[in-house]
């Protein structure tokens, strides 16, 4: 026979609080690890916000985010996605305060915006900029080229650019730090070979 109401009733009860039943660490996980950072995350938003009076809001909100994305996985380690989450969040409100209404513009070249496609010169500009960056990272030590590579932009920590490479994090350190001020000076300054050849 089927379910009587009252089965049915606290298996809707029980989908609802579905979250609790499925992570029944997340609340202890969330006072340990996330509400201890409040009064960091107040202050980088107070600094970082325009209107002071939503703190409280944002707050809450990105509260909301960090459980919702706990519940999927818990991340690790927890201060740098709570604050991540903060800044994504700011960024979606400034994006959403500079939206205007089709409606409310007759001509929309009275909004003065932007085309998202650079023009011919803007494009220009960026390949030459990108042969140059490129001609600058061949002129690198082999190895330094690697460690920059992997961490500018494939963007790995150094703890995994030491195991991919087998040095120690010492060593990925002094290869990135090296080459940062090799680049700098053939990008920025003296346009000489970095490997000490004249």
């Amino acid at each position: 026979m089927g379910e009587t109401t009252e089965q049915t009733r606290e298996s809707d009860d029980l989908r609802r609080v579905g979250a609790a039943i499925v992570a029944p660490g997340l609340n202890e996980w969330f006072v340990r690890e996330v509400l201890p950072l409040e009064a960091n995350l107040m202050q980088f938003l107070r600094r970082s916000s325009r209107n002071k009076s939503d703190i409280d809001d944002l707050v809450q909100e990105v509260y909301v985010r960090v459980c919702e994305a706990a519940q999927k996985q818990i991340p690790h380690p927890v201060k740098p996605f709570v604050f991540t989450v903060a800044r994504n969040l700011l960024v979606d409100r400034v994006r959403r305060e500079h939206v205007v209404s089709i409606e409310a513009v007759e001509d929309l070249d009275a909004l003065h915006i932007a085309m998202d496609m650079p023009g011919p010169d803007q494009a220009v500009m960026a390949r030459e900029e990108l042969r140059r960056v490129q001609a600058a990272l061949d002129r690198l030590p082999p190895r330094s080229r690697e460690a920059v590579i992997l961490r500018k932009i494939d963007g790995l920590s150094w703890r995994e650019i030491a195991g991919r490479m087998g040095i120690t994090e010492k060593t990925v350190n002094h290869h990135i730090t090296g080459a940062m001020r090799m680049l700098a000076d053939v990008l920025y300054g003296e346009a000489t070979d970095v490997r000490g050849k004249p």
